[in-house]
């Protein structure tokens, strides 16, 4: 069959792109080898949250006392936790389902491979191949868990995130090797349900892409919670001959040996390109990325990469983003190019981190005079009165013009703040402009306009 546009790939890139290519006229398909929604609707993003959202409902229960209710006795159903989380990934793939037929999107199943002249071949479940033609391609393709040689993973002793989101069995005692998103969601999940977590860091700090007092935070908040925390540490080898795991560690006071029953590395994502047919046509590969242009147009005619496998943060939301302005740019469109100092990251562990633009660090090393704003959630109404005085909003201006250049929050539902910044700073607004910006109280927001505040010495309630 002939298409306009064949899209690679089903996760949160493929499917909005395959989705804008059908609202906009192009008679379009989408090849996916596993589940409508990728890894994002499957094994990431969505059913971590859920995941997240148990182990929170449960924190919660236990410091009942703390709102005036008395609770005896809660116990957390791990088989129970995980399930539903599952049903949660299973809703949301099904939704994409509905919206392919909806957008009227042809679903192939199977493996795909690109080749020369705009075919696509797919290998179908059932060994079948077929070759479909298209005048644009879409890769979107994604990563999975990366592997260390120190760190093999075997599936069962030594998992990735896919394991540990379906364990059958709750382990005692975890592992975690890498403190990114994935590493401190997981040792805030695992530890919150009663699992003895320790939680280990090559770089000298926890989450070390966040600006150094969002991670001064976090240490400080899980240290509370009692996850055992090292860093600049790293692993040497895991035994795993035995019942359980023995995590060699060395760290600048000498090599030490870990006992638990699982190991989870969390150590980032390697980008799935083997076998899609990119050296037989010729599309260029540098450092494990596809090299594309503003619009995502490699260097061969009507093939195009979106998501994990190019350059940019390997976000769901800005695999969105570009497969949108892909397909605008295909359609004859006029869009901008995504700023990439501008994408929001966000983790769910508990605090929550949300950030957005210039770390401190980073904008002084840019050659910036910088006004810097913090205001504790301690000081915060609404946050006393919800229990969650944990973290603060932080804010970075250019002393010269106000340009808001960055953000940084750690507490209860930053990752629902963040936005506010994303959009001030896409409208360029000033931080008075921020400041004069009547906030609603009491609200977590109003921190933001605070901060601002205390940026420019106009700080009410510190």
């Amino acid at each position: 069959m002939n298409y306009d546009i064949i899209v690679i790939g089903s996760g949160p890139g493929g499917y909005v792109a395959a989705i804008r290519a059908a609202q906009l006229g192009f008679k379009t398909a989408i090849v996916e080898r596993e589940s409508l929604g990728g890894i994002c609707l499957n094994w990431g993003c969505i059913p971590t949250k859920a995941l997240l959202k148990s182990a929170q409902v449960f924190e919660y229960i236990n410091h009942a006392a703390d709102y005036g209710i008395q609770i005896e006795n809660p116990k957390a159903d791990f088989s129970q936790i995980v399930k539903r989380s599952r049903d949660v990934a299973d809703g949301m793939s099904k939704g994409v389902q509905f919206l392919m037929k909806k957008n009227k999107i042809d679903v192939i199943r199977g493996h795909a491979k690109i080749k020369k002249g705009g075919n696509v071949e797919v290998s179908a479940p059932d060994g079948s191949i077929k070759e479909y033609q298209a005048k644009h391609t879409i890769l979107a393709t994604g990563s999975r868990s990366r592997e260390l040689p120190n760190l093999k993973q075997d599936g069962t002793k030594v998992i990735g995130y896919r394991q540990a989101m379906v364990l059958t069995e709750q382990p005692k005692s975890l592992v975690v090797v890498g403190s990114g998103a994935i590493g401190v969601e997981f040792a805030y999940f695992y530890s919150a349900l009663g699992t003895k977590v320790t939680l280990i860091e090559y770089q000298d700090r926890i989450v070390p892409v966040e600006d150094e007092d969002i991670s001064k935070q976090l240490l400080k908040s899980f240290k509370k919670s009692g996850i055992t925390i090292l860093t600049g540490a790293n692993v040497e080898a895991v035994d795993i001959s035995t019942k359980g795991c023995k995590v060699q560690v060395k760290t600048a006071s000498g090599v030490e040996t870990i006992e638990c029953d699982i190991v989870l590395s969390a150590v980032g994502v390697s980008t799935n390109l083997e076998g899609i047919g990119l050296e037989e046509v010729g599309v260029l590969v540098d450092k494990g990325r596809i090299v594309v242009d503003d619009f995502y147009k490699t260097n061969v005619d009507g093939i195009y990469a979106i998501g994990d496998i190019v350059k940019g943060q390997a976000l769901a939301h800005v695999a969105s983003a570009e497969g949108i302005l892909c397909v605008e740019k295909i359609a004859g469109h006029h869009p901008e190019p995504l700023n990439y100092n501008n994408i929001p990251g966000c983790t769910y562990c508990s605090p929550e981190i949300a950030s957005v633009g210039y770390t401190e660090k980073a904008a002084k090393e840019a050659g910036y005079e910088i006004k810097v704003g913090k205001f504790p959630f301690s000081a915060s109404g609404k946050a006393s009165a919800a229990g969650a005085k944990d973290g603060f909003v932080k804010v970075i201006f250019d002393a010269k013009y106000g340009e808001f250049l960055g953000a940084h929050l750690i507490g209860s539902n930053v990752t629902e703040m963040i936005a506010e910044v994303v959009v001030a700073r896409k409208l360029e607004i000033t931080g008075m402009d921020i400041i004069k910006t009547v906030h609603p109280h009491p609200t977590m927001s109003e921190a933001i306009m605070e901060a601002a505040a205390d940026a420019y010495g106009e700080v009410i309630h510190l």
